[in-house]
């Protein structure tokens, strides 16, 4: 299929400039693009004038319901609201039943998603069995299935002896282990964050040097070991400011953050809102605004929608009962865009922590327009609105923290190796 985009804005890669023209999409390979192409025999024609087109979105951290939890989530409702999002790769936590923690399961979640013809799945394998933070996983035999890093997803690995061992066992196969970065005993049994919210509230609550602990004794055992560790959905200013530290120091250190940490604070949870129940917990004002500084500083190397679907009677429960954990993917465009209209981030920084950063940080052929790329694409408008609905969003989870939010940027259309999938 041979597809002509006209009167579109892109992104080019060499000025980080806005560039109005066209973009032609052959054999499912971006062909070329500039100002005038001309019109090839048989192309079907897209316009869409003052509409932006930028590679398809690149989520490095989302949960899957399947296989185990298909009450939640399902493999085909998620890529339905990933191509609603403009998302084409999804990496997939390996929170399933059973755990992903067997080659097979990584080439069975490769294969399903190549079957979905819309979203590549980029499976994490866990860095210990079942999760359980004891004994680790065959890191050999699961990155040659496919696994792209590990990590016991939002389980922090609490053993210091068990990081250390994995970050050395990661390193001899040249890989990451990603951390929920948490200390164990001081979070254990939180349901927000420490302060007069929790306590006006009467909730059990989590410090937010929690957050800081576990990061800072990661840092020292990256160093020790020489291993490589991404700190996932950080969100307070204490852990940043370390994480940048390190960075300084040349130290193999990643993070990356999710919407609801730069775009809400603890006073979501007002109300006992168990749909802003997270985890991490929504953090006080301060802790959102420093998150803002490093996406602009670049301390934070992506933008990822920390998808995490629930089922309603997982979310029907007193707030200190309900489960953790938000959707995000059909929203992870709107909320970050929303930091380019507040002047927080300019375009490109924003499309860049959603594309070219975590395709970079994969080591994936995604995230940037360039010839002989493939035409994973994503076409938004970024002046149209839309109204964030719970029970109305694209896919199985509607468990959304954003719930009534007002948005700027919606989604015209998806395309997967330049075949349509959305829109």
């Amino acid at each position: 299929m041979t597809t002509l985009f006209r009167k579109i804005r892109y992104l080019d890669q060499s000025s980080q400039n806005l560039c109005e023209g066209e973009l032609l999409v052959q054999g499912g390979k971006i062909a070329d693009f500039g100002a005038s192409l001309g019109v090839p025999d048989g192309a079907e024609i897209v316009e869409a004038e003052g509409a932006v087109l930028c590679p398809g979105l690149v989520d490095i951290r989302a949960a899957i319901g399947e296989p185990g939890f298909e009450y939640r989530e399902t493999i085909a409702s998620a890529a339905e609201a990933a191509a609603a999002g403009g998302i084409t790769t999804i990496a997939v936590l390996p929170e399933t039943d059973p755990v992903i923690d067997d080659p097979a399961l990584v080439r069975f979640l490769r294969t399903r998603g190549e079957e979905t013809g819309s979203v590549s799945l980029l499976p994490y394998a866990a860095a210990t069995r079942g999760l359980e933070g004891k004994e680790l996983a065959e890191y050999g035999l699961l990155q040659a299935a496919g696994a792209v890093a590990f990590t016991d997803g939002t389980k922090a690995i609490a053993s210091s002896r068990t990081m250390r061992l994995a970050l050395l066992y990661a390193a001899g196969f040249g890989m990451r282990i990603v951390q929920h970065p948490e200390d164990v005993e001081l979070a254990r049994g939180a349901a927000a964050t420490a302060g007069a919210r929790a306590t006006w509230m009467g909730l059990p609550s989590v410090h937010a040097a929690a957050e800081a602990i576990c990061v800072m004794r990661d840092i020292r055992l990256a160093e020790l070991t020489g291993g490589a560790v991404h700190f996932a959905h950080v969100t307070t200013g204490e852990a940043l400011e370390h994480i940048r530290r390190a960075k300084e120091k040349g130290l193999k250190i990643t993070c990356d953050t999710a919407p609801p940490y730069f775009d809400l604070n603890e006073t979501a949870i007002g109300d006992y809102r168990t749909y802003a129940k997270l985890s991490p917990p929504l953090r006080v004002e301060a802790d959102r605004l420093a998150v803002v500084a490093a996406l602009k500083d670049g301390t934070i190397d992506a933008i990822a929608s920390d998808h995490q679907p629930r089922d309603p009677d997982d979310k029907r429960q007193p707030f200190a009962e309900a489960e953790p954990g938000g959707c995000g993917l059909a929203t992870l465009l709107g909320v970050s865009l929303a930091r380019v209209q507040s002047g927080d981030l300019t375009l490109s920084q924003t499309l860049a922590l959603l594309t070219a950063r975590p395709a970079a940080w994969l080591g994936i052929e995604a995230g940037v327009l360039a010839k002989g790329r493939p035409a994973d694409l994503c076409l938004f408008h970024p002046e149209r609105s839309w109204q964030v609905q719970a029970g109305k969003l694209p896919g199985k989870a509607q468990n959304t923290p954003f719930d009534g939010r007002a948005l700027e940027g919606v989604v015209l259309g998806t395309w997967k190796a330049g075949r349509r999938v959305y829109g």
